[in-house]
């Protein structure tokens, strides 16, 4: 045997780690010397490691992801601003806390989002039951009360600190005709076919359960009531929203139909938003 046959050194060695949550492979070097038979068989090793890593790995971490019962949710990381849970091939983004109550009744708003016309589409009649999903400090809530008269809003929403405002609003005399009420993850808790319109802007895509959050409104829903889904387009570069803050037109219709729902149309007139109208098929 040559000085250089016994000089050779191994090469990296590659060892699988499935004893930790995310199956971190890790990677460890040694640089002890080796004769060239002794390498050859560790090479060998090492193909056989890798192909092993290569074959195994992917069906390790298909099975690691994390589905529910019903198969419908999945688990795996994604956009910063998204929780990790994925429903129908879309990420679901984090919720907004209170702490951005300013910012949903900042004086631009209307400019950028023309809720005049938005209420407009819903051609809201004197005696509508409206259920404002997701209705956060009340910014549209109090604009339909005066609009529906006579009629009931509920005023929808699971944080406590968005529910004190609403109260607070409602004591201050602008919504004699709101009822506060607070939902959970997985329902509007409203009663059954008690509703004609409900209203959902720019909050779908933050629903932790959005297939049984829809079978709650839907369940809500009278038989001719209707759904409007506002919803920043994830058609358009142009909208100066986060990605997974946006949704397109053909994935709400996937999503909604998925829940029995169907689209009428889509009302083209905002700014920056979808305003898709669904009814029950």
């Amino acid at each position: 045997m040559t000085n250089v046959e016994q000089n050779i050194e191994t090469p990296f060695i590659i060892e699988a780690d499935f004893s930790t949550e995310n199956s971190n492979l890790v990677a460890m070097a040694w640089s002890l010397p080796r004769p060239l038979s002794k390498f050859k068989s560790t090479m060998k090793k090492v193909t056989h490691v890798l192909f092993l890593l290569v074959i195994l790995l992917p069906l390790y971490e298909c099975a690691a992801q994390d589905t529910t019962s019903n198969g419908k949710y999945t688990f795996k990381k994604g956009d910063p601003n998204g929780i990790g849970k994925w429903y129908m091939g879309r990420e679901i983004a984090y919720v907004m806390g209170f702490q951005g109550m300013d910012w949903l009744d900042r004086p631009e708003r209307e400019e950028e989002e023309n809720t005049f016309k938005l209420l407009h589409n819903m051609d809201i009649s004197a005696g509508d039951t409206i259920a404002d999903i997701g209705a956060g400090s009340g910014y549209h809530v109090f604009k339909m009360a005066q609009m529906a008269g006579e009629g009931l809003i509920y005023a929808v929403d699971i944080q406590d600190e968005m529910l004190a405002e609403l109260r607070k609003n409602k004591e201050n005399g602008t919504g004699k005709n709101v009822e506060v009420i607070k939902g959970s993850e997985k329902s509007v808790n409203l009663p059954e076919n008690s509703v004609d319109k409900v209203l959902m802007v720019d909050v779908y895509h933050e629903f932790n359960y959005p297939m049984e959050m829809i079978a709650s409104i839907k369940k809500a829903l009278r038989v001719d009531g209707k759904i409007f889904l506002i919803e920043y387009r994830g058609e358009d570069d142009r909208v100066p929203i986060k990605r997974v803050h946006k949704m397109t037109e053909e994935q709400a219709v996937k999503e909604m139909q998925a829940a029995g729902m169907k689209l009428e149309r889509n009302i083209g007139n905002l700014p920056w938003q979808h305003c898709m109208v669904f009814v029950k098929k």
